[in-house]
Formats: structure tokens, sequence, C-alpha cells
């Protein structure tokens, strides 16, 4: 995401073109979560992860070479294969990290999604430096994909049958799985994903861009601001595990919720690039917990942990690749830094609602 002024740039993409290539990986990944539960169920989630990282891979190199080509529908493909790769991934990733949560009896949801946004972060720097030295956007990729890659299939074969004991509701049926659709549960916890999602997706998907074009910031300096926020997120994610077991699940996500709201809003109306920096930090800090806590709480009910897992990512998703298109065109109409505010009505819902998320553990 750190290479999308280039990309734009090479494209000679309007803002809402730019969204419609963000509809491409929410139309691959929203495709993928409809049946991930029915995946993993029948694959485990180890070997839909081994699968689907490999299908998501492919989706990368086609859309380098798309962006590298100039050539929009090449790109739009190639977004909709990692989209369903990422899709489908992500759920297996949060089903196994559940499972080993429950297993330990320990907090650690938000210490995995720190990894991802270590994984992020440290893309978004390469990226950055990517940007700085002008490195071609397929050899950027490409090569970044070959590691990634190569690392997954290594380290697989160390990951535990996660589905077995704990949390395993493997053996139910598909209407089983679908009934959790059904629960009240599964749509409060999934209105407090969908509004962190919303403020963690807007940022990785226009953070960049927005500093571009609503702070006159230059594309190397965009790269940099999307990395400071994607730390934030990182350190809020390893901290917040603490404040997770002092305070319970409640209080950190009203004060979550305040707290990027209040990021946000520094972000979209001051312009001092000091202002704004700490406003990117305080967005990133009060985003990091929200999705991990809301997988934590889908997974207390050790029958339908996977079921419900699924469904209550799958929500969130919506929004968390749904929303970013969704602000691509309304930021060609009022601006992107303007378009921002549709995302703090849906943080407002989501602290208003995390009461849903009280632990129910025995």
């Amino acid at each position: 995401m750190s290479r999308v002024p280039h990309i734009r740039d090479v494209l000679g993409a309007s803002t809402a073109e730019m969204g419609v290539l963000a509809v491409a990986i929410a139309i691959g990944s929203i495709s993928g979560m409809v049946g991930s539960s029915h995946v993993v169920a029948r694959l485990g989630a180890r070997r839909t992860m081994l699968v689907f990282v490999t299908i998501l891979s492919v989706g990368v190199v086609i859309a380098g070479i798309g962006a590298s080509l100039a050539s929009f529908w090449v790109l739009f493909g190639g977004l909709v294969i990692l989209g369903l790769g990422l899709g489908t991934t992500d759920v297996a990733m949060n089903v196994s990290a559940a499972a080993c949560e429950q297993r330990l009896h320990r907090t650690l949801m938000p210490l995995f999604h720190a990894l991802f946004s270590v994984g992020t972060m440290v893309g978004a720097g390469l990226g950055a430096l990517a940007e700085l030295w002008q490195v071609p956007v397929v050899v950027h990729v490409g090569v970044l994909n070959l590691a990634c890659l190569v690392a997954v299939w290594l380290t697989n074969r160390f990951i535990g049958h996660e589905l077995e004991g704990v949390g395993d509701d493997t053996g139910g049926t598909v209407a089983d799985r679908l009934a959790v659709w059904k629960q009240p549960l599964t749509w409060l916890l999934g209105l407090i994903i969908l509004g962190m999602a919303l403020a963690e997706g807007s940022a990785n998907d226009w953070l960049a861009l927005a500093m571009v074009d609503g702070h006159n910031q230059s594309n190397t300096q965009g790269a940099i601001s999307l990395g400071v926020f994607l730390t934030a997120m990182t350190v809020g994610r390893v901290l917040g595990i603490r404040l997770l077991d002092r305070f319970g699940r409640v209080p950190v996500l009203r004060g979550s919720a305040v707290l990027a709201a209040l990021g946000l809003t520094a972000v979209i109306f001051l312009s001092h690039p000091v202002a704004v920096t700490i406003g990117i930090v305080a967005w990133g800090l009060g985003s990091a917990l929200g999705f991990p806590v809301g997988m934590s709480a889908a997974a207390d009910d050790l029958k339908t942990a996977a079921a419900r897992v699924s469904a209550v990512a799958t929500i969130g998703y919506v929004a968390f690749l749904g929303g970013p298109p969704l602000i691509g065109f309304l930021g060609q109409q009022v601006g992107l830094l303007r378009a921002l505010l549709v995302v703090l009505v849906f943080i407002g819902v989501a602290g208003l609602v995390s009461p849903a998320a009280r632990e129910r553990r025995p």
C-alpha cells in the first residue's frame, strides 16, 4: 500500500478509479471469507493457510505485472486473486490463534496481530525505500513475494493441528456452522470489528495518499506516514496485552475508540506537521486492539469458536475491505481528508457496542 501514490501516477488514475482497485481486493476477500469456515473445517487451519497463501502470492505477482505495464484491468484481476487468498488465510490464522489462546488460557491475540503489524510495518518501510530508489513495482513485489512464500512453506510444518481438541467445532454440519449468523452476539461483535477494522483499513489504503493530496507531502513522506501508523499499531498491540489483563476488554475497547477518534480528527482538521503526526500515532494506537479483542471474544464459546470467528471476521472485513473503496469514491467528491469523516461514525458505533465483548470464560 505504500506504493499506492506511485501506482496512481503510473496509471494516471483518478481517486475514484483507485477506489475501484480497492473494490477488487474487497471482491476477492469477501468471496474467500464467505466460505472460509467450511474450508477450514475441511482442510484444517494449517493446510488452509498453506494453500491460500500460495494463491495470494500468485495474485501479488499478477498485480505487480499489471502495475508495471500500466494495465488497469490486469492489476484489477491480480488484486481479486490476492484478495481471495488474503481473506481465506486471515480467517484461518485467526481461528488458529484463537484456539492457541484458549489452550494456554492467556491473552495472546493482540500479540499475534502485533506480529502481523510488524510485517506490514516492515513492508511499508521497504516500500518507502523502493519509492525513494525508484525500484520498479514488479521487481519490488516479486522479490518480497518470493521471500514470504518460501518462509511460509518452510515454517508451516511447525504449526500443529490447532483445531483438534480445544476450539474444535469442525465435526458440525454446514447448518451448524451457519447457525451462528442468527445469534445477536455474532452481529454485535461484528460491529466492534467492523468499526475498528475500518479505522485500520482506511489508513492502510488511504493514509499515504491522503498525506500527499491533503497535506502536500511527497510520495516518500506519505509512505513514511503509513509506517508511523503501522508502528503505533504494533506498539499498541504489544502493550495492550497488559491493559487487557488489568482492566478487561470493555474499558480497553472504549478507550481505544476514543483515542482513535481523537487521532483521526487531528489528521483531518489540523495542518501542522507535528500535530498531524501525533494524530497518526493516536489513530494507530486506538485502532490496535479492536480486531484482536473481537476475535478473542468470538472464540469464548469453545463449541462455536471456529464458526463464530469466521462469521465475525467476515463482518469485519466488509468494512476493512469494502469501506476504503467507499472512501475513495467520497474522496473524489470532497477530498480524501473529508471523506475520512465517515470512519469516525463507525468508530463511535464500535465504542458504543463494546460491552458485547465482555469476558465469558469460566
